[in-house]
Parts: C-alpha cells; sequence; structure tokens
C-alpha cells in the first residue's frame, strides 16, 4: 500500500479520532489466537473495501495486512460498535465547530439489490428483486445524522421513529449537546397522522408532503439534499450491491460510509477557514 493511498483513504486527523475507540487487543494466556497486527492497515484495509466495492480476497498485498485477519476485524470492530462510536466522535468535532444546521432534518430511503441474507426482501420498484433499503436522516446540509438498513419492502414511514430515536446526543459550540432539530422534512412515502403527532409530540416541527394535496415537486428545494446524501454514499462501491450475508456487516459498512462522508466535510470546513 503506497503511503499517498493510506492517507487519502485514512487522513491522520481522522485516525486521531479512530485511534482511541478501537477495541484493546488482549492475547490469550496460554498463547497462541489472533497476533497483533498493525491497526491502521487494517483500517484502512476496511475503508478501501468499502470505497472500491472489491471483495475481502481482492485486497492488494500491498497492504500487508492477511484477508482472515482484515474479515476478522472487520467483524470483531462490527460486534464491538465501532462504527456508531466513531459517526459520534466526527459528529461531535462537527457540532463543536457549529457545522450542524439543526433548523430541520431531512429523511428519506433508497433501494438497493441485495443477494442474500437477513434484511432483504421482494424489491416492488425491482420487478420484485430481492434487495434492501438505505434509510438516512441528514441536516439541513445534508450531514447524516443517521442511518439504517431494512428489508426492500419495509414501508419508508416504518424507519422514521428508529431514525429519529437514534439522533445521537451531538456536542454543540456552546451549551449542552442537542438531538432535537426545529422541523423534520419528508415526502409523501411519510403521511400518517400518528407519525405526525409522534413528532410533534417530541417538540419538532413537522413538514411532511400530504397524498393527493399537495404536489410531489412542492418540497423539491428541501428533499434535493437528501437525495444528495443518499448519492454520495452511493459513491461507495460496496453499498451499491449488497453482497455481505450479515445485515450487521452491510450496516457496519453504511454507519462507515456516513462517516467518512462527515469527516470530508469537516476537513473541507476546517481547509476554507
Amino acid at each position: 500500500m503506497t503511503d499517498n493511498l493510506s492517507l487519502r483513504l485514512v487522513p491522520d486527523e481522522l485516525w486521531e479520532l479512530v485511534e482511541p475507540l478501537l477495541p484493546v487487543f488482549t492475547p490469550r494466556r496460554q498463547g497462541g489466537g489472533t497476533a497483533p497486527t498493525d491497526e491502521r492497515a487494517v483500517f484502512t484495509a476496511v475503508a478501501y473495501v468499502l470505497t472500491s466495492g472489491c471483495v475481502w480476497r481482492m485486497l492488494p498485498p500491498s497492504f500487508g495486512v492477511t484477508v482472515p485477519t482484515a474479515h476478522r476485524r472487520f467483524t470483531a470492530w462490527t460486534e464491538a460498535g465501532l462504527w456508531r462510536r466513531l459517526q459520534c466522535a466526527v459528529l461531535d468535532e462537527l457540532g463543536s465547530e457549529g457545522l450542524l444546521d439543526w433548523s430541520r432534518v431531512v429523511v428519506d430511503g433508497a433501494s438497493v439489490r441485495a443477494k442474500r441474507g437477513p434484511m432483504t426482501g421482494p424489491n416492488p420498484v425491482d420487478r420484485g428483486k430481492s434487495g434492501s433499503k438505505l434509510h438516512v436522516l441528514s441536516d439541513r446540509t445534508g450531514i447524516p445524522l443517521t442511518v439504517a438498513v431494512s428489508a426492500a419492502n419495509t414501508p419508508d414511514a416504518a424507519a422514521l421513529r428508529p431514525l429519529v430515536r437514534a439522533i445521537p446526543a451531538i456536542r454543540s459550540r456552546r451549551g449542552p449537546r442537542r438531538r432535537k432539530p426545529g422541523k423534520l422534512h419528508a415526502d409523501k412515502a411519510y403521511d400518517h397522522h400518528e407519525l405526525r403527532d409522534w413528532v410533534r409530540d417530541r417538540g419538532i416541527g413537522v413538514r411532511i408532503a400530504r397524498k393527493g394535496i399537495e404536489s410531489s415537486q412542492h418540497l423539491g428545494r428541501h428533499r434535493w439534499v437528501i437525495e444528495r446524501t443518499i448519492a454520495w454514499l452511493g459513491g461507495y462501491h460496496r453499498l451499491s450491491i449488497r453482497y455481505d450475508r450479515k445485515d450487521t456487516h452491510y450496516c457496519g459498512f453504511l454507519t462507515l460510509a456516513a462517516t467518512l462522508t462527515c469527516h470530508k466535510k469537516l476537513v473541507k470546513a476546517r481547509s476554507a477557514t
């Protein structure tokens, strides 16, 4: 692995956030087991798989990481909840610098083909082929705050409550941590009275398009933000088609993609100052 590729995938600023969150390696008292390895090289290999879309066995030998080691460590990190904690760490950096716009959040979903595993189902927009659905909730500027995975035949409205509940308490530039936006925007797929009431009960304004009343283009000036965010996530080729048997692995890749997207926004904002 060349230094340029390593730094492009995992820059030093990102690694400073990742390293403290990694589970500590503890060798077995009787010896044997998994040997310690270069954690940054393994993390870079995971980022390479996510970005390029290659399968694990196609990892370049120049990475200096064996395929079994990389896959086992990815599984261990996923089970330890690393990806969610890392996303929260990056969001804290964005929040502490005032780069999150809490005036509104936007929610939407997108379907992808899935070969196998749980959280798959017949895709109603792809001739009933097996698929999964990505659910994304972003702030007003398109920064992904929460993501989730479900079967392709899951109604978009079923994901709204879990997405709102999953918004983490994010550090603010001044004052306490924040997790409640001013308003929530969504399209007609979320037009249910109980959802509107549920959101309002949490002190969040609701702006959901109404079926048979409002034009499908009426909220376009707000919804394009989440559509662009989903397009950003689609740029990580591992997410284009779901090959992962375990839904937790695919969700881990999705969460890492959201984290890298957030970090790019952080780096861009810092470089502009």
